[in-house]
């Protein structure tokens, strides 16, 4: 079984910044793919940034130039937030491809989320 736990949620203004990380834990061989996602209220859940293992990292066009996503380590991601606008309020989810056993196939877990609301 592999765990997501997200945290650094929370309330700013519109301009300010936080920084979300999500750490897998659990029976991990190797982690393939690690994402950010979030979901709005009344709306479906969409990609905001994403990493392959080794790869370039992939971003909305609604946060590129302000999001910046990084693999602190093989099994931790963090999404910086800069440059915050009110419709960035959303939960935001942390997604990761993960491989439990040498030579298996990824299974695909998401962690439980954590609220990002932008106000004044």
């Amino acid at each position: 079984q592999v765990q997501l736990v997200e945290s650094g949620g929370g309330l700013v203004q519109p301009g300010g910044s936080l920084r979300l990380s999500c750490a897998a834990s659990g029976s991990i061989f190797s982690i393939r793919d690690m994402a950010w996602y979030r979901q709005a209220p009344g709306k479906q859940r969409e990609a905001v940034a994403g990493m392959i293992s080794g790869g370039s990292p992939n971003y909305a066009d609604s946060v590129k130039g302000r999001f910046s996503i990084s693999r602190d380590n093989a099994n931790m991601v963090s999404l910086q937030m800069n440059s915050l606008k009110p419709e960035d309020t959303a939960v935001y989810y942390c997604y990761a491809a993960v491989v439990t056993r040498k030579w298996g196939s990824p299974n695909y877990y998401w962690g439980q989320g954590t609220q990002v609301n932008v106000s004044s």
